[in-house]
């Protein structure tokens, strides 16, 4: 995929740290929801919002709004399919009268909630359709139990003709088995059920966009960003995302609220930030969104702040096409001061980095760093989210104009906090030496890793002129991810970093080597079906590393699988050497990117990014099962309540943390259902 973002999975390690700069001791804060299927559902704390003005909480309080009305636009994204699907299961699940301690109904209680965590039919992470473990007889039963009026029913359909349609989508393995494929060699756009295109193949959609593109466009749009690409009746056209068009009535929701925020925006910047998507949402014009994207990436004096569009391409086959999301956050003063060291020495980085010479920025530009405090999760950042965002994802922005990159404070503390004495060191780490250098430096590290792949990896090198920013096609997004890592780890060992006080000695970056190779080779084979590819990208990009690692420092026995006990460990038997192996291989994917080297990026990919050793991955699943632990966690929200005067002026807002999980997302479809069911 193409965009120059991150959203570095905060799940993907479940070790337990020691606490560090933002691991502190809440013993007085619940944060575990409830566990179900292979997923766990935290809270967050939403730290200093009470410190916070009242215009400071109003512009949150409506930016949230403004987030959670885009929830169904998502859905829809995922597959046309999701949100008939959602409706008639909460209808079931509100109205059903029948016994609820059979074994049908706890399986039905378990799907419904992994399709509101997936947003749609298909899981978040893996993106395989959903299998319900309830029988087709209970659910036929179920439906025609509840009140035809709440199903969602077309014009003159019968329950049993909706039924005859909806139960081989929800049943049949065969039937939009995949929501993304990425599988080499297969049409990725007509294999894939996500709703970014209908009826169009993919050397369609490639040679429809290839058309519009010019290649001496200094400044290109990020074509096919905000639309769903057709073909009716042999001609193929975008249908737009915007205010009149394709998900307006969820638009017309989300600028209702970003009108209401400018009212009470902090300065004439941000202000001008909000006015400006807003003519986005109204005209769908992309040219319009560089522009937003440009203020927005300037604004630095607000401590408000937020993500609110179509922004991830993930969900894209070809990387192109943005899923909706919006994060609103507020900038933690104190620990900024670490992000801000590091984008201050920008220039030092690119400069030092073991890329060519003809591949870095001689003059990096713009380039900001905070940590910051989750206020509101929303759209493809809910329930599963992210610890750190770089934004904008235009090159050429980020080229000229600079970049934006945040770590949230709160999550990866929710993180740590639920995975304390969870038992995964002790299972999985190789000896008293690693364990001890993970409780001393894992959370330090953890978090530099992210600052470092955010600030500076996304942000660092550059395309040769006239290399197409879609080059890589449907490998861009895993080989941007393993760029921007690799820069991370690179820097994590240098000296410079102890020289500016940002990490404690020479030893620290040991710690982020060590979870790196083990979770890239071992650890994170717990999230694949037996049988199954790596597919995620985020997943090919830590594997690409690992193994691609492993396999150059063979002749050396840099790394290798030590054997205790019967089991397998990952061992490193020389971490200065392990560096140099890392700059090697950000040099070469730096060069695939500059030069837009689609083959050779092909190649590492489907070497090392995909293939699952089989006897390695049943020992990980059988070790991992021992330790009961959920392989994926997200959240709920906080819920925001605004208090007014008698004139219908806010005069505060508060938090309250104790909504439920399934209370949560029943009062989001009821209070933040702005779509119509079938959006054909």
């Amino acid at each position: 995929m193409k965009k120059n973002i991150c959203i570095m999975l905060a799940s993907l390690s479940l070790m337990a740290c020691a606490p560090g700069a933002n691991q502190k001791e809440n013993a007085e804060f619940d944060y575990t929801v409830e566990r179900f299927a292979d997923l766990e559902v935290l809270r967050y704390q939403v730290k200093g919002f009470d410190e916070l003005s009242l215009d400071q909480k109003k512009l949150i309080y409506y930016l949230q709004e403004s987030a959670l009305y885009g929830r169904d636009i998502l859905f829809d994204q995922n597959s046309k399919w999701s949100l008939p699907l959602r409706y008639t299961l909460e209808a079931i699940y509100t109205d059903y009268q029948g016994d609820k301690t059979t074994a049908d109904w706890k399986a039905f209680d378990t799907y419904i909630k992994q399709i509101w965590f997936a947003n749609g039919l298909h899981h978040h992470y893996s993106s395989d359709k959903i299998l319900p473990a309830f029988s087709q007889e209970f659910f036929v039963e179920a439906v025609k139990a509840v009140d035809a009026a709440k199903l969602p029913l077309r014009d003159g359909e019968t329950v049993d003709q909706f039924l005859a349609t909806l139960m081989p989508i929800m049943f049949d393995p065969t039937v939009m088995p995949k929501r993304t494929n990425q599988a080499d060699g297969e049409d990725v756009v007509a294999t894939s059920a996500g709703n970014y295109y209908d009826g169009v193949t993919q050397a369609e959609a490639e040679a429809f966009y290839a058309a519009m593109k010019d290649p001496n466009d200094a400044t290109p749009i990020s074509y096919g960003l905000n639309s769903r690409l057709v073909k009716r009746d042999g001609k193929i056209y975008e249908e737009v995302y915007k205010i009149d068009g394709r998900y307006g009535q969820a638009i017309a929701r989300i600028v209702e609220y970003l009108e209401k925020a400018a009212t009470v925006a902090e300065n004439d910047q941000q202000k001008a930030v909000m006015e400006k998507l807003i003519e986005y949402y109204r005209t769908g014009d992309l040219r319009t969104f560089d522009e937003y994207a440009i203020l927005w990436v300037k604004d630095l004096d607000s401590r408000i702040d937020y993500v609110n569009g179509f922004t991830e391409s993930y969900g894209d086959p070809l990387g192109m096409k943005a899923s909706w999301e919006s994060i609103v956050n507020f900038k933690d003063l104190e620990a900024s001061r670490r992000t801000e060291l590091i984008s201050e020495n920008a220039q030092w980085f690119e400069d030092n980095s073991p890329t060519e010479a003809r591949f870095k920025k001689e003059n990096v530009t713009g380039v900001s760093a905070k940590v910051i405090t989750a206020a509101i999760l929303a759209g493809d950042c809910y329930p599963s989210t992210a610890i750190g965002i770089n934004l904008p994802n235009a090159n050429w922005i980020r080229a000229a104009h600079g970049s934006k990159s945040v770590t949230i404070d709160n999550i990866t503390e929710a993180y740590a906090e639920a995975a304390k004495g969870n038992g995964f060191n002790e299972e999985f780490v190789y000896s008293d030496v690693e364990r001890e250098l993970l409780a001393e430096y894992g959370g330090i590290t953890g978090d530099l890793h992210t600052d470092l792949h955010e600030c500076l990896g996304h942000g660092s090198g550059k395309l040769l002129p006239g290399v197409d920013p879609d080059a890589l096609k449907a490998h861009g997004s895993t080989l941007e991810e393993a760029r921007a890592d690799l820069f991370a780890l690179y820097y994590m060992a240098d000296a410079k970093l102890v020289e500016l006080g940002i990490i404690p000695n020479a030893e620290a970056y040991k710690a982020c080597y060590y979870q790196q190779m083990m979770n890239g080779l071992m650890t994170q084979l717990h999230r694949i079906e037996p049988g199954k590819d790596v597919e995620e990208s985020h997943m090919r990009d830590r594997q690409l590393i690992a193994a691609w690692a492993y396999d150059l420092g063979k002749e050396n026995n840099v790394i290798e699988f030590a054997v205790v006990d019967g089991k397998r460990y990952v061992k490193i038997n020389d971490y200065v050497k392990l560096r140099e192996i890392f700059g090697q291989q950000l040099a070469e994917i730096q060069r695939i990117k500059s030069e837009g080297d689609y083959e050779a990026g092909r190649i590492l990919v489907e070497k090392y990014a995909v293939k699952v050793d089989p006897e390695l991955h049943k020992e990980v699943l059988d070790r991992y099962e021992a330790l009961n632990l959920a392989p994926y966690k997200g959240f709920v929200n906080p819920v925001y309540t605004a208090h007014y005067d008698e004139n219908g002026e806010i005069v505060d807002v508060t938090l309250d943390y104790t909504e439920g999980y399934a209370e949560q997302m029943l009062r989001y479809s009821k209070d933040y259902g702005t779509l119509p069911v079938y959006n054909d």
